[in-house]
């Protein structure tokens, strides 16, 4: 197993890992697993009881790490991801109240890298925890050194390391000027570099796999790219709603050759644009208004095609497919729902519904072939999950429930 090149520097993954948001590669792909047939109901193996949040886990080394609330604590957890023993716990104040009172926990999901596991609470403390005792080893708080506002709720930022930094979207400022996008130092916690003036959104950033030294992100202004070793905006492009009642929450999706793909809702919708890494330019490919607008769901990248749920929560989505090249709707599926997030194994996605059911058909382009539906877990969620070792870390606003997928 070669060392990951697109994040968790330092650090060399094996068979099954998913370390941080969206997996590996931060594609919401699962990487050297079994293939899986998706015929079958999934197996229950092991379920713990959580606080609120909706912070999806993370799984290194056979332990997975999870961050919940208890009452007026973020706490963060190891357990052994066979059984979900308890490893280690940390506990770390807070006073973080959701400006609309929907969830008070946290909603970043944790990074694993060089031995450490990243969180970034909602209210905008980044920690550092030794990754086999939990031990506190480094803290920062972005709203002390940084003026970090809350937002609508609160910050969701999911921290990606490259190159010894810790990169996150924070829209702050100090005396220095505008900290939107922020690198912290792996090793100490120091703020490395600051850029833009771009206040916070509810993405997170990627890589971009054909270019290793710099990084998108999704701002509430729009499209962003910034260079790794000193923060240098490289591209931007404004794309985002009229009304200021809105988020942008989806990660940025790499579809191969340099291409990203950005959707959002309130009327946003998806657009695709080229990244040229000789001369460092951002170049706009095709924008549709009506094709896919994802709420919170980062879509899925397979074949020259995305996968997501287009619409938001509040009214419902539709599961749809798009070709990336011209940007068209190949199908959409009969049923809609609520909201739910995605993963690939393979070449079957599964998807994880607000109501809790566990949905696994075929990534073909050519028609919506369901090939399972169960029941998985009940309480609502916005979580992303994690895949190792053919087992689905679920979690929803009650518990976290692990399945066997065959």
């Amino acid at each position: 197993m070669r060392p990951l090149l697109l994040l968790c520097a330092c650090t060399t993954l094996h068979a099954g890992d998913w370390p941080q948001f969206l997996g590996p590669q931060r594609t919401c792909t699962a990487t050297d697993e079994a293939p899986i047939a998706g015929t079958t109901e999934p197996e229950p193996v092991w379920r713990r009881m959580l606080g609120s949040g909706h912070a999806g886990p993370v799984v290194f080394k056979d332990r997975v790490i999870i961050t919940h609330r208890q009452g007026g604590e973020i706490i963060t957890e190891a357990l052994a991801a066979a059984d979900g023993k308890p490893v280690w716990k940390h506990a770390c104040p807070t006073t973080y109240r959701d400006s609309f009172g929907f969830d008070n926990g946290p909603r970043a999901v944790p990074c694993i890298a060089s031995g450490k596991v990243i969180t970034h609470g909602p209210e905008g403390r980044v920690e550092a925890l030794d990754f086999e005792t939990g031990a506190l080893l480094w803290s920062y708080d972005t709203v002390a050194e940084l003026e970090s506002p809350q937002g609508y709720f609160g910050r969701a930022c999911s921290p990606m390391v490259v190159d010894g930094k810790v990169l996150l979207n924070v829209g702050g400022k100090n005396a220095q000027g505008g900290a939107g996008i922020i690198a912290l130092d792996l090793s100490t916690g120091k703020l490395l570099w600051q850029a833009t003036d771009d206040e916070a959104s509810y993405s997170s950033p990627v890589q971009i796999p054909d270019d290793k030294n710099v990084s998108a992100f999704f701002t509430r202004r729009g499209v962003l790219v910034t260079q790794n070793s000193d923060g240098k905006v490289l591209a931007d492009d404004f794309f985002r709603a009229k009304i200021d009642a809105s988020v942008n929450a989806a990660t940025p999706v790499p579809c191969g050759e340099g291409r990203l793909l950005f959707t959002a809702a309130y009327d946003v919708g998806v657009g695709l644009w080229q990244w040229n890494k000789a001369e460092h330019k951002l170049t706009s490919v095709w924008k549709k208004a009506d094709a896919l607008d994802c709420h919170y769901t980062t879509p899925v990248y397979h074949a020259g095609h995305v996968y997501g749920l287009h619409g938001r929560q509040e009214t419902g989505m539709a599961l749809r497919c798009l070709d990336v090249a011209t940007g068209k709707v190949t199908w959409e599926a009969p049923d809609h729902l609520q909201g739910g997030t995605l993963i690939l194994v393979g070449d079957k996605l599964l998807l994880h519904s607000e109501a809790g059911e566990l949905w696994i058909f075929s990534a073909d382009p050519k028609k919506f072939n369901l090939l399972q539906r169960s029941q998985i877990t009940r309480a609502g969620h916005r979580s992303h999950d994690a895949y190792s070792n053919g087992l689905l870390f679920a979690r929803d606003a009650e518990k976290m429930v692990v399945v066997k997928v065959k």
